[in-house]
């Protein structure tokens, strides 16, 4: 406004000044004429018309003879408000035209007071400008730092915010990728959490059993003994059941597969789950080929296997049949039980998350089908009612670099 408007101001001053001087200039210039004219035509200067004609001007008129002839209209303005033009012809005529400087002040003062009020609008809407620009530059700001706020404490759904500014986008963008990835760490922590919780369930469900066993046969030495191995052995499988966690929480499982032998591992589960199916009144029985050996992790198969028994025992009825066989080069173990079954409306959905059609938590059958995955196998629901599920692992020797399996996490 600085730069712009004093050299305005100036330029406006000098203006108006120098256009009044040229004005004064050819009033005196066409009053010179009109007095030449007179006298040559010998006609008396008419004071009365001059004053009308220039009746905000001062005029003071000499000509040469004898007598001379000085003529003055008009009122004299003040010597320090007096601006004056004149003019002079060869003939000996000399005119001089005044005026006050006081209308020539209060024009460039109006014009001053224009150009500031100028500036003044103009200065207004660059702050306003200024305003504007700067909330929608700090409300972003603000916004943004709300959102990286409430990913820290742990609120991770992407705020899909953009304001139309290219580096803030970029920003809201890095942000949003950085919440979907905190949600997908924090869901898998959560499973993590859930599927823990699960398996270790299990085993220690086994080692209850046994410990029961143990007080309910506290007077008999030989079962209290026989019991007391078995409970450690489930303890170790518990162990285990953390490391297999632990590894599959570090993607490592497949890296782990090992030749198992399945008639060892099954053994065991009957030895777990045969006092729990007495007290229920059922049967385990073990049929198919025996000494098969299976690519796999010991600690993953039984988990398998114990999820499918205890899903026998809880939901399933009459007795249950282990069925181990080979076939088109997979180890398959089949637990098949006489019970109801499951329903026509649920079998589709029997492996997904929070699936259940008798209370229970949905997550056994889903779990195991992970394991099986993981251990580069597959389960499968092959008959709904009565329910029968088939375990198919890799055999031994097999690469699995011509085979694709996969299972839901």
């Amino acid at each position: 406004m600085l730069l712009l408007g004093i050299p305005l101001a100036v330029a406006v001053n000098r203006l108006i000044e120098e256009e009044a001087t040229q004005q004064l200039a050819s009033h005196a210039k066409s009053l010179l004429g009109e007095v030449e004219y007179a006298r040559i035509q010998d006609q008396p200067i008419d004071e009365q018309q001059l004053e009308r004609k220039y009746s905000q001007l001062y005029i003071q008129i000499y000509a040469k003879g004898t007598p001379p002839q000085v003529i003055t209209v008009g009122t004299e303005p003040p010597e320090s408000q007096k601006m004056t033009a004149d003019a002079q012809s060869e003939n000996g005529v000399y005119v001089a035209v005044s005026r006050d400087k006081t209308g020539v002040e209060r024009e460039v003062r109006a014009w001053l007071f224009l150009i500031l009020g100028l500036a003044a609008a103009a200065l207004a809407v660059a702050v306003g400008l200024a305003i504007v620009q700067s909330r929608r530059l700090t409300l972003p700001l603000s916004d943004l730092a709300m959102i990286a706020e409430r990913l820290g404490s742990g609120d991770a759904r992407p705020s899909k915010h953009r304001y139309g500014i290219q580096e803030l986008d970029r920003v809201a963008e890095v942000l949003d990728r950085s919440a979907t990835r905190i949600s997908d760490l924090l869901a898998r922590e959560r499973e993590f959490a859930t599927d823990a919780s699960h398996q270790l369930r299990t085993p220690l469900t086994g080692l209850t059993m046994r410990l029961e066993e143990i007080v309910a046969a506290a007077d008999e030495p030989g079962i209290v003994k026989e019991e007391g191995e078995a409970a450690i052995v489930q303890a170790e499988r518990l162990t285990a059941v953390i490391d297999e966690l632990l590894a599959t929480a570090r993607r490592q499982r497949q890296a782990q597969a090992e030749s198992v032998k399945l008639d060892a591992l099954l053994d065991q589960q009957f030895i777990e789950w045969g006092p729990a199916f007495r007290r229920a009144g059922r049967q385990l029985r073990l049929a198919g080929t025996r000494g098969l050996q299976a690519l796999g992790t010991g600690g993953g198969i039984s988990q398998v296997i114990s999820t499918l028994l205890e899903n026998s025992l809880e939901h399933g009825g009459g007795t249950v049949t282990v069925t181990t066989s080979a076939k088109d080069k997979s180890i398959v173990i089949e637990v098949a039980d006489q019970g109801r079954g499951i329903p026509e409306d649920l079998a589709p959905r029997i492996f997904e998350r929070n699936v259940s059609g008798a209370g229970g938590t949905g997550l056994g059958l889903p779990l195991a089908r992970a394991l099986a995955a993981a251990d580069g196998g597959r389960l499968e629901l092959v008959r709904p009612r009565p329910a029968a599920f088939a375990f198919f692992l890799r055999e031994v020797g097999d690469t699995g670099r011509n085979r694709v399996v996969r299972g839901p996490a």
